[in-house]
């Protein structure tokens, strides 16, 4: 293994930082990011039955802020959308999600835009089972992508 990765996957541990780890991974699942927070806090709990009650708090925590994160998103997006409803590129930006219709979910896969994508495509109403194969088939290429990347930029030792 790569002496670099060594000590982030010491840090990342979930047995030595389990209760900041089981914070964010608590966050993190209450975004966007596909993520569940259940099996980080069973795995946690397996291995310190005696944090029962301090990992319950500090899940349920990490997972509010997430919801309240979320919330302030969707706010903010509302005001957005008011404020350039009738701007050049917000119209074209329809215009152009609503000219490609579901197959405009291939792009799913791109960083920051890629979720927004989905859920703009919701929002105008579009097929779900197309924008579902589509989004599929996007992320599918990527994960492909990036796994072929990571396959040849860090071998398994011989």
């Amino acid at each position: 293994m790569h002496d670099w990765l060594d000590p982030i996957l010491a840090l990342l541990a979930l047995p030595r930082f389990g209760l900041s780890t089981l914070f964010i991974v608590a966050f993190v699942s209450a975004t966007l990011v596909p993520l569940g927070s259940e099996p980080a806090l069973y795995g946690l709990l397996r291995l310190n039955p005696d944090l029962f009650w301090h990992a319950i708090l500090v899940a349920t925590a990490g997972n509010t802020l997430g919801g309240v994160v979320d919330w302030w998103m969707g706010y903010g997006a509302h005001q957005v959308v008011d404020k350039y409803r009738h701007s050049r590129s917000h119209v074209k930006a329809i215009e152009w999600l609503e000219r490609l219709g579901p197959k405009a979910c291939l792009l799913s896969w791109l960083p920051v835009v890629g979720d927004p994508l989905c859920a703009v495509a919701g929002w105008l109403r579009m097929p779900f089972w197309p924008c579902t194969a589509y989004m599929a088939v996007g992320k599918f290429l990527r994960y492909l992508t990036m796994t072929s990347a990571l396959w040849y930029a860090f071998p398994a030792a011989a």
